[in-house]
């Protein structure tokens, strides 16, 4: 049998137990919050059929799909000569399913399969992970978690600065208390395409802005220049985008600007309603940042957008989101509005662990390792096992019996704080030795008096 390699796709990764403890610590911290603010579990599958993901996320998203072949001869049912059909027509006829891009196009999916079972507005957080043909890059994954929280069935913006308040405080908790919401509106973004009279071009527009902090300003302004917008426009925009001034100032300069507007107008309203909603919630607002020139290149965004950045990192956003009017329409549910969040939970891992924060997670999963001595304490150990996994204490017995060195690197391998030795003498007298790995202190003692130390 010839060698195979023992690789693994480009953008994926392996992950080793200490990686995976340091993970769950990331998703446990941002459930916590979740179920705080009234959120619920939900899970879909990691694959949807292909059209009901494809016309979500733009043209560069849809690129982006994992596309996945049909069972069997999937060439047996294509129409006309391959040689001729473009990859659009062809991907059609061989492919009907793909691996979801994202959580929140299937979870408007199940929404409009379940609507009328739901409490309105239904509240739910998904961690699940999502695929995407990127090109992999530091911080960028061609699969990669998601943890997402929505709400829908509701126009509240009350929800909005709920959720920003929801980022704030998981970050807090994570130890990344430099993070910055940013936040704006895609109305005003439209009010800007109608101010310059270009409205059919906001798609174009966003999908240039969004890259602003990728590329450059220079660089965004030739590929609008390439998508048709003409400098002098482009320039119009600009002018919008780099007005500096504080929450205030920047609200009433756009009230000036879109005068005559009353999309964009709407867009400083709600902005406004939201800045409201946040000053009753949250006393501390230093990390919340009105930025106008937040775009968020999703086509489905129709209200307020968020971004979460760590400046002091250099790294792509940790999290985004925003409002959509009605992303159930497209399955035949109309009127269902909502707003949702998403926490890049691998770049999360990687600022981190670059700011040196997992240092005091405890990385053990095992406790305790109960020293295997010899044949004739086996059966003694194993009831000592049994004891100290009826009080709850995560514990493992060395399989075989064996040099007690050996098993002592064992125990340093897997980061286990405690061992437990029950020798021939410990078996006669009733006692068991506990040593403490880390400083090498050995006790004779109880082996409830060992449950009662481990367990404070």
């Amino acid at each position: 049998m010839a060698k195979i390699e023992a690789s693994i796709p480009k953008g994926t990764r392996d992950f080793a137990p200490e990686v995976l403890v340091r993970r769950e610590y990331i998703f446990d911290t941002i459930k916590k919050v979740f179920r705080k603010y009234g959120y619920q579990p939900l899970e879909t599958p990691a694959m949807e059929n292909l059209n009901v993901l494809t016309g979500k996320y733009g043209e560069e998203g849809d690129r982006l799909i994992f596309k996945i072949l049909n069972s069997g001869d999937f060439l047996s049912k294509v129409k006309g000569d391959l040689g001729s059909q473009t990859s659009a027509s062809l991907t059609s006829q061989i492919s009907e399913k793909a691996l979801r891009y994202d959580l929140t196009v299937p979870f408007a999916r199940f929404v409009s399969k379940y609507h009328s079972t739901l409490p309105m507005p239904f509240k739910r957080y998904q961690i699940q992970p999502v695929w995407r043909a990127d090109n992999p890059q530091n911080g960028r994954f061609r699969e990669f978690f998601q943890c997402d929280a929505d709400v829908v069935g509701t126009d509240s913006l009350i929800y909005e600065a709920e959720l920003t308040a929801l980022y704030l405080e998981t970050f807090q908790k994570l130890g990344i208390r430099d993070a910055v919401v940013l936040i704006n509106n895609r109305k005003i973004l439209t009010g800007i395409a109608e101010l310059i009279g270009m409205p059919d071009k906001l798609t174009e527009i966003c999908v240039a802005i969004d890259k602003l902090d990728k590329i450059g300003e220079d660089a965004v302004k030739a590929e609008m220049d390439r998508r048709g917008i003409e400098p002098a426009k482009t320039d119009q925009i600009f002018e919008i985008l780099n007005f500096q001034g504080n929450r205030e100032e920047k609200l009433a300069y756009l009230k000036t600007k879109f005068e005559n507007c009353p999309t964009g107008l709407t867009g400083v309203k709600e902005m406004e309603e939201v800045f409201s909603y946040l000053n009753s919630l949250l006393s501390n607002q230093n990390g919340i940042l009105f930025d106008l020139s937040l775009a968020r290149g999703l086509d489905y965004y129709t209200g307020t957008i968020f971004e979460v950045k760590c400046p002091s990192v250099k790294i792509g956003s940790l999290g985004g989101g925003g409002r959509y009017a009605d992303l159930t329409g497209i399955f035949g549910v109309k009127d269902m509005p909502g707003v949702g969040i998403s926490f890049g939970a691998d770049r999360i891992y990687l600022v981190m662990e670059e700011k040196g924060l997992f240092q005091n997670i405890p990385l053990e999963s095992t406790q305790i390792l109960v020293v295997n001595f010899s044949e004739a304490t086996t059966a003694a150990s194993l009831a000592a096992l049994a004891t100290l996994r009826a009080a709850n204490i995560a514990s493992e017995i060395y399989p075989t019996p064996g040099k007690l060195p050996r098993q002592f690197k064992y125990a340093d391998r897997k980061n286990i704080p405690w061992t437990l030795i029950i020798g021939e003498d410990e078996m006669k007298s009733g006692n068991c030795m506990l040593k403490n790995m880390s400083s090498g202190e050995q006790s004779t003692c109880k082996l409830d008096h060992v449950i009662r130390m481990v367990s404070l």
